[in-house]
């Protein structure tokens, strides 16, 4: 564990004495008055009981009750996932999907890409786990691809995938729009006015008093981000309300045409997808229950950090996104600080004390040996890994010692779908269900990376599995999973 993480580790535990300071001190007055009359005979507790006065005996019986009402009206709502939805072309939602030779022949018809570029692209997406039924918006249909990535067909790109979506969640739980009081939208990279949220409202003729956020530029974290505010703001909405977080990332104006390698990576990588989750302050037929969600930053002071993930413009004006080599690295510490958090409210004690002696032996003693990597597999059943790349799966699955069968949602929804962005948590839980895996009081984690740089993970809690596989695996589930050779040869 790097010495950059103990400030964290430190403030974590501050914050949650902070946080628990209130039950902590209820208890230990309470514990202090029964040792204290336990230390009394008899007959000094029936002399001071008869010497105590009406108003005595109401006032030991209201301070108590008031003290615990108080508590229990300051203490969180829990937060459930009443339903989740992803889009996937069918026959009602048409897309159509692009082998990668049909992209590779697209691309080399954009007069700015040189030789060099079209061979890059070529040999990545061989590399890339990407399978060849992934999809593109309509502009990459036609020829040359640029020329088409225009305003209108970034939004008809944002409603087919974000209505179909909606229309799918709405359909599966049985809410009516007009019960929907909180919309959480992240689109990091398309941002136009009215926003998002505005579309989304107009579309489905939501409350005049909706509250309404769309976050942008978060990227591919700002699934959970959207699932963190709609639960702060169920906090002070009145009980059983709802909230509805529709996450996704529109592809048609972010093609990049230049030929900068760093630059070129997202166009191989990113494919069209998203999802739309309702979550409830109401038990009433939820399917998960939130337990846990941890948000760590490490762009504070770090260049690095701050700039690995950055929209810019290169050398000929031709904007993109740039992602740096120290991306693995600087992955690899943000989740370390994310583990550092989350590690304590998760963990087995037994898990937390060998990581403590770990890290006093190397820290204090100086002992020469390896940091304990605490065993998440005590603590989670199934992981949602951000299926970002290969190389980030390698990554995580390395730093977390997870086996094959673990991370094989997230290889999946890489092959079937490809970086979907913030949406490609919710297609590998929808991965699991399918495959008829998950149980009641299963613990799910949810790890997710994003520009800036943030690591942000969520624990769930399964409370009613899916009773069928119907979703964005419906059709192709049957295969999977399949063999991912390391370099696809066509």
């Amino acid at each position: 564990m790097s010495s950059s993480v103990q400030p964290m580790r430190v403030k974590a535990a501050h914050q949650r004495i902070v946080d628990n300071f209130q039950p902590v001190l209820l208890v230990y007055l309470a514990a202090a008055s029964l040792v204290a009359l336990m230390r009394l005979g008899p007959e000094e507790l029936t002399s001071l009981v008869r010497e105590l006065q009406p108003v005595h005996l109401f006032f030991a019986g209201l301070l108590p009750a008031a003290a615990v009402i108080v508590y229990l009206m300051r203490r969180p709502c829990t937060v459930y996932l009443t339903d989740y939805a992803c889009f996937h072309s069918s026959f009602n939602h048409p897309l159509a999907r692009i082998p990668m030779a049909s992209f590779v022949e697209h691309n080399k018809q954009t007069p700015t890409m040189n030789e060099r570029s079209i061979r890059f692209i070529s040999r990545l997406l061989e590399r890339s786990g990407l399978g060849e039924e992934t999809c593109l918006p309509a502009a990459h249909n036609f020829v040359p691809t640029h020329e088409y990535c225009t305003l209108d067909n970034a939004r008809a790109e944002f409603e087919l995938v974000v209505f179909s979506a909606i229309d799918d969640l709405l359909a599966k739980t049985g809410i009516t729009p007009d019960a929907i009081g909180i919309l959480v939208v992240n689109c990091s990279l398309f941002c136009p006015t009215p926003s998002l949220v505005d579309v989304i409202i107009n579309k489905y003729k939501l409350r005049s008093d909706i509250r309404s956020m769309h976050l942008s530029g978060m990227g591919c974290s700002a699934g959970l981000i959207s699932v963190g505010l709609a639960r702060n703001l169920l906090q002070v909405a009145p009980r059983g309300s709802h909230a509805l977080v529709v996450s996704t990332e529109t592809i048609t104006p972010n093609y990049y045409v230049g030929n900068e390698r760093a630059m070129l990576l997202p166009n191989c990588l990113f494919r069209v997808g998203g999802a739309a989750a309702l979550l409830s302050t109401s038990p009433v037929n939820a399917r998960f229950r939130l337990k846990h969600l941890v948000r760590t930053h490490t762009g504070a002071g770090n260049d690095s950090a701050y700039r690995c993930v950055f929209q810019e413009e290169d050398d000929e004006g031709n904007v993109g996104i740039n992602l740096s080599k120290d991306l693995m690295v600087i992955a690899g510490k943000s989740l370390e600080a994310n583990i550092t958090r989350i590690g304590p409210l998760v963990l087995p004690l037994r898990e937390q004390l060998l990581f403590a002696l770990s890290l006093v032996a190397r820290k204090v003693f100086r002992a020469r040996i390896k940091p304990y990597i605490p065993n998440f597999s005590k603590a989670f059943k199934h992981f949602c890994i951000h299926a970002g790349g290969r190389a980030v799966i390698d990554e995580l699955q390395k730093s977390l010692s997870l086996s094959d069968e673990q991370v094989e949602a997230s290889r999946m929804t890489l092959h079937r779908f490809g970086n979907t962005s913030s949406s490609s948590l919710w297609y590998e839980l929808a991965y699991m269900e399918a495959k008829g895996r998950m149980r009641k009081g299963d613990r799910v984690w949810m790890i997710g990376f994003g520009s800036g740089f943030k690591c942000n993970s969520a624990e769930w809690e399964c409370i009613q599995p899916a009773p069928n596989a119907d979703g964005p695996w419906a059709t192709s589930i049957h295969r999977y999973p399949v063999v991912i050779p390391d370099v696809l040869k066509h």
